[in-house]
């Protein structure tokens, strides 16, 4: 069964005492096996919002013990700060990572919501995916009034918890809990060069989904417009899967327009930043950077420094970390404080630190390595990176060329094959641990016991296991070291003729890259005890191979000739 991560984004109302965080955080670790992302207090909303992530079943044990701490050292009764609450654990969303979806996390979220009433007494609402009725998607709705309002909620039927009874001692202290299930939302501040909160109110209004209250007359004074049932008449605004108010935080001086993003497919943080941009300037107020609450998704960043590279008719075909380097100062992510992307995307905090990866080795260590008397690294990793460092040879004459001098109308026609190169050097260098990892399996099957028949059988079975993998890992090589050639020779053909011996050196890597892997395609097919499948793998390795070497005598020509 592949593996269930899940994440959990609660956000406690208490942002000023750290002892009071670390003591639900502290809580939050001890309770299962779960990794702490991050925790973000703010002064001024008065509230820490904490991630964390692991398998289901941990998360929500985590979870759990989390709300009942934070039910003991927090009384809402004496809770004021900038941000809407209602309960010491004010929200408590799931989130799908990878092998679970939404609808699954919904129901853990309806049953951790049981559990909390049940166990601690403390009422709570279930919102977004886990919402038992339609308007309680929104959490606006669950919300409403606040802390403040829920003597009145608790005691009318059709505003009363999900799970709650009456406004006792713990629901007086405690106040309640909104437990759901989301995607990905992005919590982000944009922070503005004025003070005024009507101006920063006014722009939110301008972007967010739900708008603002239609008036006759004076648009700011003026009676609001009801429908027959009552309701004001809203006009919304221009940004879809937004929520957003304006405020003033005293701790930095400014004011800020607040936006909750919650569908980044539908509006992306790039395009939220660029239309609240817009906005601002509309009332004669700038925008001076971005602050994200909590953690953001890898790609909301990519995307973002990709868009900015394209309105500067740049190349996009460079690394991640150059991307969202751009994207970071493209919208002034570090305008208040340091922004560092280890520590607030979400892939890098969740990936194993892998210190012993061979592609973080440096050049002189790679060789080392090598070189030394461990049969690991071998023929196999270094064909994988040989065919890297094709790619990277062939993306490099493309990005030269998308930003030469007086080739500006090709500059998207060269992005696109960098691009392309980027994407194979990151298969390779992939493919560079991975045949290490391949060799290393088939040593661990030499250290399984082989005592009894069946211990001898799963032995046999393993081993053939382990070597059809070590002879599909070099294939792969090939097929992903294959693909440069055709980069390669765009280049040649059409890049910058002062890079062109750089492409004919790219087609040299690539195609000793080839013939390399196939040799340990070759080794290993031998060990396969299926004499069908080893043809099968040895004949389109020798398919490609001979392809390859075609494309590579043709290349070279053409270098040749452009050299002269």
């Amino acid at each position: 069964m592949a593996l269930q991560l899940i994440e959990c984004v609660p956000n406690f109302s208490e942002g000023r005492n750290k002892e009071v965080i670390r003591e639900i955080t502290n809580a939050i670790e001890a309770a299962a096996p779960v990794k702490l992302l991050d925790v973000d207090p703010g002064e001024a909303t008065n509230r820490t919002v904490v991630t964390f992530v692991g398998e289901p079943e941990a998360v929500v044990e985590a979870a759990f013990q989390g709300v009942k701490r934070a039910s003991e050292v927090i009384d809402m009764r004496h809770h004021k700060g900038e941000h809407p609450r209602m309960g010491a654990t004010d929200v408590l969303p799931l989130v799908p990572i990878a092998g679970i979806t939404l609808e699954e996390c919904a129901a853990l979220a309806r049953k951790l919501a049981e559990r909390i009433y049940r166990e601690l007494g403390v009422p709570t609402y279930c919102y977004e995916a886990a919402a038992y009725k339609p308007e309680r998607k929104n959490l606006a709705v669950c919300r409403a009034g606040e802390y403040e309002a829920l003597p009145e909620k608790l005691s009318t039927p059709e505003k009363a918890p999900d799970f709650g009874g009456a406004y006792d001692e713990m629901a007086a202290r405690a106040g309640a809990t909104a437990v759901g299930a989301r995607d990905f939302l992005i919590a982000v501040n944009f922070n503005l060069n004025t003070t005024s909160t009507r101006r920063a109110n006014a722009i939110a209004f301008d972007v967010r989904e739900k708008g603002r209250p239609v008036r006759e007359g004076n648009p700011i004074t003026g009676k609001i417009v009801r429908d027959e049932e009552g309701n004001p008449v809203m006009k919304p605004g221009s940004l879809k899967a937004t929520k957003g108010i304006g405020w003033f935080i005293d701790e930095y001086g400014i004011a800020q327009v607040s936006m909750n993003l919650t569908d980044i497919a539908v509006t992306p943080l790039h395009v939220a930043f660029d239309e609240v941009c817009r906005k601002a300037d509309a009332r004669g107020v700038r925008v001076t950077g971005t602050e994200i609450v909590g953690l953001v998704p890898k790609r909301a960043l990519l995307e973002a420094g990709r868009y900015f590279l394209k309105k500067q008719h740049r190349s996009v075909g460079i690394t991640e970390e150059e991307i969202i380097r751009l994207a970071i100062k493209s919208m002034g992510l570090d305008d208040l404080k340091p922004f560092n992307p280890r520590e607030k995307v979400i892939e890098y905090l969740i990936e194993e630190k892998c210190s012993n990866r061979l592609i973080d080795l440096t050049c002189k260590g790679f060789a080392e390595e090598t070189a030394s008397e461990s049969p690991a690294p071998g023929g196999g990793s270094i064909s994988a990176y040989m065919g890297a460092l094709g790619a990277a040879l062939g993306t490099m004459v493309a990005n030269l060329s998308s930003h030469k001098a007086g080739w500006d109308e090709k500059w998207e026609h060269f992005s696109n094959y960098a691009e392309q190169g980027q994407a194979l050097m990151a298969e390779l260098l992939y493919l560079v641990d991975e045949d290490t990892e391949a060799f290393n399996r088939i040593m661990a099957v030499f250290a399984m016991p082989k005592t009894t028949d069946e211990e001898k059988a799963a032995r046999s079975e393993a081993l053939q296991a382990a070597t059809l993998y070590a002879t599909e890992v070099p294939l792969r090589t090939m097929q992903a070291a294959a693909k440069v050639m055709p980069l390669v020779r765009a280049m040649a053909e059409e890049g910058n003729p002062n890079s062109v011996s750089d492409a004919g050196v790219g087609a040299l890597a690539a195609r000793s890259a080839v013939l390399g892997a196939r040799l340990n395609v070759r080794i290993n097919a031998a060990g396969l005890k299926d004499k069908t499948k080893a043809e099968e793998l040895t004949a389109e390795a020798d398919r490609i191979a001979c392809e390859v070497m075609k494309a590579e005598e043709e290349i070279l020509a053409l270098v040749e000739q452009k050299i002269g």
